[in-house]
């Protein structure tokens, strides 16, 4: 069964960077779209970034473009989130999630920019 860990939350002031991780168990890490999402209070979870099985394509909302990039390690079975000129509307609970038929979420990770 597929099962998600995410960390590297924390912290920040406005303009600074965080990097998220998220581990991924289960068979056959690399036949998974993986993706980042965010919720924060009040407000619906939205898609950040994802990147696809295989190819490595990758995309992201508007709102993150030019500032995140999500990469992914099939060896390490693992999704990374980098997260630069950070601003305080990305305060949020960022998401882990992987697709292939279904979709698998794991727990969140707090991530708070503040002065």
């Amino acid at each position: 069964q597929v099962q998600l860990v995410e960390s590297g939350g924390g912290l920040v002031q406005p303009g600074g960077s965080l990097g998220l991780s998220c581990r991924f168990s289960g068979f056959t890490f690399s036949s998974y779209a993986m993706s980042w999402y965010r919720q924060a209070p009040g407000k619906e979870r939205e898609l950040v970034a994802g990147i696809s099985s295989v190819g490595g394509r990758t995309s992201y909302a508007d709102f993150v473009k030019g500032r995140f990039t999500i990469s992914r390690d099939n060896g390490k079975n693992t999704v990374y989130l980098q997260m630069n000129s950070l601003k305080p509307e990305d305060t949020a609970v960022y998401y882990c999630n992987a697709y292939r038929v279904s979709m698998y979420w794991g727990q969140g990770t707090q991530v708070t920019v503040s002065s």
